[in-house]
């Protein structure tokens, strides 16, 4: 992959959730700087809730992002974003890279559920979401991936998601596409000439004791179990908008393992 241009945009945002003693979530800490802003927008309940809005637009090649995200013990946090992020070439080229690192207490609970990343064409851009979970944790987290906008090519986009939980991986998974990927990225076994791809990581405690079974509950969508207790689900579509409702829908499609699958 192309070398990092030093004339990039550095830019950091980060929010810590915690408990406030009344049965509600408070934010210490909702920092951001850069092109990266940070909004509390009304919640409901106990779960506070956090919009990431871009100053600017980017990430461009050469810039570098990163979001933290720490929920204590007891605390509810939501993190959406208020429009789709799209990465950009820039004025210099090169890659950017975008980090996100998210930390879960035991008895936290972390819904991250931003708006797709288009990859548009000439950019160059590596994400890589970092989860660490205590045991007892709660995470939803949803990750949207557009190859290129409308009638044109992507560009080059890689990203790693891993998860762990008390310091042991359970999920570490990368994908690599757009120009310059290894060849076979878009063949039957990956995309399969799709132009959208997510994933959906759950972990929910309750797993443990009522593990889901794996399946492909729709065409383009499929449940992977995983330990942790946690789950994974996977899927491809043409545009956006499917892939959305696909991801949308695969919750109330979880059928519970049967002992001798469990």
């Amino acid at each position: 992959m192309g070398g990092v241009n030093t004339a990039g945009v550095r830019a950091e945002a980060e929010v810590r959730a915690r408990v406030d003693g009344r049965g509600g979530t408070v934010l210490p800490v909702l920092e951001s700087r850069g092109p990266i802003a940070l909004r509390r927008t009304r919640g409901s309940g106990a779960t506070a809730h956090v919009t990431l809005v871009g100053a600017m637009s980017g990430p461009h090649g050469g810039d570098h992002f990163t979001l933290r995200a720490d929920v204590g013990a007891g605390a509810r946090l939501r993190v959406g974003s208020a429009a789709a992020t799209l990465a950009l070439p820039g004025q210099h080229g090169g890659q950017a890279r975008q980090d996100v690192r998210i930390t879960v207490a035991a008895g936290g609970e972390l819904h991250w559920l931003p708006e797709p990343l288009v990859s548009v064409a000439g950019s160059e851009l590596a994400v890589h979401t970092r989860v660490d979970l205590e045991p007892g944790a709660w995470l939803v987290l949803r990750e949207e991936l557009v190859l290129g906008r409308t009638g044109e090519e992507s560009g080059r986009l890689t990203s790693r998601l891993t998860v762990c939980v008390d310091g042991r991986p359970v999920l570490d998974q990368e994908l690599d596409c757009g120009p310059g990927a290894r060849g076979g990225w878009d063949g039957p076994a990956v995309l399969g000439g799709h132009r959208a791809v997510g994933q959906l990581a759950i972990c929910d405690p309750e797993f443990a004791a009522k593990p889901v079974a794996p399946g492909v509950p729709a065409k383009g969508l499929a449940v992977l179990p995983l330990t942790g207790p946690a789950v994974l689900v996977s899927a491809v579509a043409p545009d956006a908008l499917r892939l959305r409702r696909l991801l949308d829908r695969a919750p109330a499609s979880f059928a519970p393992a049967s002992p001798a699958s469990a």
